[in-house]
């Protein structure tokens, strides 16, 4: 692979603008705090350089690396408890590995306690793995080597701090102090399916490749995206609108305006008493969202409620029960004797008679209400604590401003409908839509969806939409449904955008992505149905159509370790590929990637399963695929130490991204290149790029 770093001029000039380009943003400190007898606690702090983000410490199997500390095998101590996120990490669905995952952004603050077998002096040394991205790429996991002192028999050790990542002491502890090979010791209670060789001090290498110094980077709290805690707002504002359709709520409407103008002195006190009312039913409801707020405490809490199998089966059963009582088998009511106490209080009338008065509201409208409150808590249950509250608050807004605006103008209640057997529909339709949704827990008891695969989510789906569109055309009755005489045009109309949608989710049965909903699906199976590949391979190549034949162009190396979407041949060595290409006469498109790459997946979803695409790929290029992040070790005479940052390279990943970093002068994934069969490049390399027509045109560039 040598032979390929140099390439006359061009090879110089990208290792030119390589030294500003190599990416490390994120800088470490360590220290110990809270020694109390034999115990301790050991505080990995880190700044992230916007706009990076860097993993939680606690992520679903299948998804990318979490930051997690690794440590050398001693005697001398014991782990106390898991790592806790002292800084909370914001959760969010990722498209490209299609779950929800935690991440930092700006700080993050970490502990792990531990207790020392006897009181003395220890030194407690290890390395923390940690992998950032940000929207547009990603970096290959590195760790950072760390060494904890600590003296239990001297209180002046409290809060004494190691070594900065800046500091030559510590990049002589990188070179010295690091874990040897296969001496790592897990983090207690993670997978140990996952321990791994860490190369030593691979952050303090890309900072001496170029990247600038990040010890000025300001401490910025990890928030919560404020698009989706805006579209969450917007949600249970529109449920809150919602539930004014339901059987229990609607009729109350005009009983309730009653209650106004009946004993007011003037317009004015009548117009107040309504405000009050308005205002004390988003009271309500907000405190209700404060309530669940408080009792999501814990740095963890937020993570143990949204990946532990416990809570989401939990979740899963309270779904199904609210769909069940939209569906009319029993209703959720509360105490009578809480609705009488509430109801007595509204006879005293003035400012608190409207208060209790909207208690008595929210207390009888419960059996329609409370299915779906129920699944918005739930659903900001393993959010930030501004979720729940922000949540109920929309809700409460939506439901208290009819009410309100009636009660202040009761002459528009003229214009109100009729209540009517299409009440309970909007309850049945909720049934269903609930009934879909509460698959999405289920999803939590099978992480690695072995059992519960995105072709029986799609089956579940299927059915549930189905019998809604029977339930539109009449041919399905609940026991609080009357007879439908005949099929309205509005009925008609839902049907056919039901079935519709039914028609959609029977094509993902078959492969296809189903783009507009995948965020709430389970990943493709490697074992499912996948119609769109196979109609691709059947697709004959247009130049050379026994390429595959030819022995220069079959994958050898690495080809039984890694495979690409969509039925896509490709090489996992450079040299093979232009070997390839040299036999075709086809230019090489080299793919550096990683296995824990959030945009790469992304890439492959939005870009290359375009049929345009695809056909290029397919027909017009040799693909090399460089996994920058795989730890597959190497045979001894194939390590070679790098002119890069002079460390020995033994794993097929830090081979791939010591040749990125040097020949193109950057370390981030996904990159890709167009050369010819001699190494030359044939245009400017491209990064994360989702639209489709811009890509092909890169691409053509090189044909």
């Amino acid at each position: 692979m040598k032979k390929f770093l140099s390439i006359a001029l061009l090879a110089l000039g990208w290792a030119a603008v390589g030294q500003a380009q190599v990416a490390d943003p994120v800088s470490w400190n360590f220290s110990v705090e809270n020694i109390k007898g034999l115990e301790a606690e050991l505080v990995f702090k880190a700044s992230i350089d916007l706009p990076w983000h860097m993993y939680s410490a606690h992520l679903p199997e299948g998804g990318p690396i979490a930051t997690r500390p690794w440590y050398s095998e001693t005697d001398g101590y014991e782990l106390i408890g898991d790592l806790v996120e002292v800084t909370k990490s914001k959760r969010k669905f990722d498209e490209g590995f299609q779950m929800e995952l935690g991440t930092f952004s700006g700080r993050a603050e970490l502990r792990q306690k531990v207790r020392l077998n006897a009181a003395g002096s220890l030194s407690i040394k290890g390395e923390i793995e940690y992998q950032v991205c940000n929207d547009v790429t990603c970096l290959p996991p590195r760790t950072q080597p760390f060494s904890f002192v600590l003296n239990t028999a001297d209180e002046a050790a409290r809060g004494q701090r190691s070594a900065g990542p800046g500091t030559p002491e510590n990049q002589q502890a990188a070179a010295g102090d690091s874990p040897a090979p296969g001496n790592l010791v897990q983090h207690a209670g993670e997978d140990a399916g996952r321990a791994f060789e860490a190369e030593a001090g691979s952050a303090s290498v890309l900072s001496e490749a170029g990247a600038e110094s990040q010890s000025g980077v300001a401490a910025v709290p990890a928030l919560e995206d404020e698009a989706s805690l805006w579209g969450f707002f917007w949600l249970a504002f529109g449920l809150g609108l919602l539930a004014l359709l339901t059987p229990c709520v609607f009729p109350m409407i005009p009983m309730t305006v009653s209650f106004f103008m009946q004993g007011a002195d003037n317009k004015a006190r009548g117009f107040f008493r309504g405000l009050v009312f308005g205002i004390s039913i988003v009271a309500i409801y907000t405190a209700l969202g404060l309530l669940v707020s408080i009792s999501n405490v814990g740095p963890n809490a937020a993570n143990a409620l949204s990946t532990h199998w416990i809570p989401n089966l939990i979740f899963f059963v309270l779904f199904v029960v609210f769909a069940f009582s939209f569906f009319g088998m029993f209703e959720l009511v509360l105490p009578s004797s809480w609705v009488n106490k509430a109801d007595s209080r509204v006879q005293g009338g003035g400012f608190g008679g409207a208060f209790f008065m909207a208690l008595t509201t929210v207390l009888v409208s419960f059996s329609c209400t409370g299915p779906i409150v129920g699944a918005l808590l739930v659903e900001a249950a393993g959010g930030l604590a501004l979720k729940p509250i922000l949540g109920m608050f929309g809700f409460g807004l939506a439901f208290a401003i009819p009410f309100t605006l009636f009660a202040m103008f009761p002459s528009w209640l003229k214009g109100l409908p009729k209540s009517g057997a299409w009440l309970n529909a909007v309850k049945v339709v909720l049934g269903f839509i609930v009934l879909a949704f509460s698959m999405k827990f289920l999803l939590a008891l099978d992480p690695t969806n072995k059992v519960l695969t995105r072709e029986l989510y799609l089956a579940v789906w299927l059915v549930v939409f189905f019998l809604l569109g029977m339930y539109f055309l009449g041919k399905i009755r609940f026991s609080h449904d009357s007879e439908l005489e005949h099929v309205s045009v509005p009925r008609l109309l839902l049907a056919i955008a039901t079935f519709s949608f039914v028609v959609y989710l029977f094509l993902g049965l078959f492969g296809y992505e189903l783009k507009r909903i995948s965020p709430l699906l389970p990943p493709k199976s490697p074992n499912g149905i996948d119609l769109t590949q196979r109609l691709s391979a059947a697709r004959p190549p247009a130049a050379t159509p026994f390429l595959a034949e030819q022995a220069a162009c079959i994958p050898k190396k690495h080809a039984d370790l890694f495979h690409m979407p969509f039925g896509l041949t490709a090489f996992y060595d450079l040299e093979e590929g232009l070997a390839c290409a040299k036999a075709s006469g086809k230019p090489v498109l080299i793919d550096f990637k990683g296995h824990f790459c959030s945009n790469c997946k992304k890439m492959e979803a939005g870009v290359w399963s375009d049929s345009r695409v695809l056909a290029l790929l397919r027909n017009e290029f040799v693909i090399v695929a460089l996994y920058t992040d795989d730890r597959t070790k190497l045979p001894e005479q194939d390590w070679y130490v790098s002119e890069v940052d002079g460390r020995e390279k033994k794993t097929i990943g830090q081979q791939n991204i010591d040749y990125e970093i040097a020949r193109f002068g950057t370390n981030t994934v996904p990159l890709y290149v167009l050369m010819d069969a001699d190494g030359k490049v044939l245009n400017s390399p491209k990064g994360t790029d989702l639209d489709v027509q811009s890509y092909l045109s890169w691409m053509k560039e090189a044909l």
